[in-house]
């Protein structure tokens, strides 16, 4: 008897390694070649666990943005592999890859990238409305409501503060029920007050809605918000924290800063 096979593509495929939502194998990125050649990622071998709150961390071009961008399916490796699930990315076309994208992952930037023109929630729902997608109106009512947006959907951008703007954004992100949220130092923009309501509801995501998030950031205090951190530098994963606080992270990150200054 042949077991049935979900669409690679099917928003709730399974995963060939249980409980994984998103993995890279082996993931190296160069830049240039011959003597200038850069290499931003050197084997690297990650898996992002659903329902798991993650943190990526490391010096300044160490290598964070473009592991998570191609993770994310944003850039091409120049070799190993990279999966959302079941579906090697190397194997797929532009056009099946701008669709996983959209089916599959949400994105959190700290620009918001919200279109003036458009009330909170029509930007909430765009991509949605751009796959021909109708909302899953209970879920969508659940992502509104523990942002914080009930009474905020008929304003524009222009109308709302910074952090209302990020948590249209995180909305945005969660509104398809991706398989996994990548967040590009989601609260850089933002001050305190409103990066911690941020990073609070992108905890609650992972804690309330089962959501997987992979945030990219150089703040200790964001870190603390994780489940667990991993740490890259020249490239290279060095070390892992589960359980991280900000004073444990901020100890490591000297660590980091000491041997490079050594070198």
């Amino acid at each position: 008897m042949t077991a049935h096979r979900a669409h690679p593509l099917a928003p709730h495929a399974p995963y060939i390694t249980p409980g994984v939502a998103a993995a890279t194998t082996d993931l190296t990125k160069a830049y240039g070649s011959g003597d200038t050649q850069v290499v931003a990622l050197d084997r690297v071998s990650i898996d992002f666990r659903e329902g798991e709150f993650t943190a990526i961390m490391g010096p300044s071009g160490c290598g964070k943005s473009t592991l998570m961008h191609c993770a994310a399916g944003l850039d091409s490796p120049s070799s190993g592999s990279v999966r959302i699930g079941t579906t090697e990315l190397s194997g797929l076309g532009d056009r099946q890859l701008t669709q996983l994208r959209r089916d599959r992952i949400g994105f959190i930037f700290q620009a918001f990238n919200l279109l003036p023109t458009l009330t909170a929630l029509e930007n909430i729902t765009l991509p949605l409305d751009l796959a021909g997608r109708r909302p899953d109106q209970q879920w969508l009512d659940r992502v509104i409501s523990m942002v914080g947006l009930s009474q905020r959907l008929d304003h524009r951008p222009a109308q709302l503060s910074g952090g209302q703007q990020q948590r249209v954004a995180i909305a945005r992100a969660l509104a398809s029920r991706p398989a996994i949220v990548f967040g590009d130092e989601p609260t850089g923009n933002l001050d305190s007050r409103a990066g911690a309501e941020v990073l609070g509801f992108l905890r609650d995501s992972v804690r309330e809605l089962g959501q997987t998030v992979v945030m990219v950031t150089h703040d200790p205090v964001a870190a603390g918000y994780a489940d667990r951190v991993v740490f890259l530098s020249d490239g290279r994963l060095v070390d892992e924290m589960a359980h991280p606080t900000p004073d444990r992270v901020l100890d490591l990150m000297k660590n980091f800063d000491a041997r490079s200054h050594t070198r």
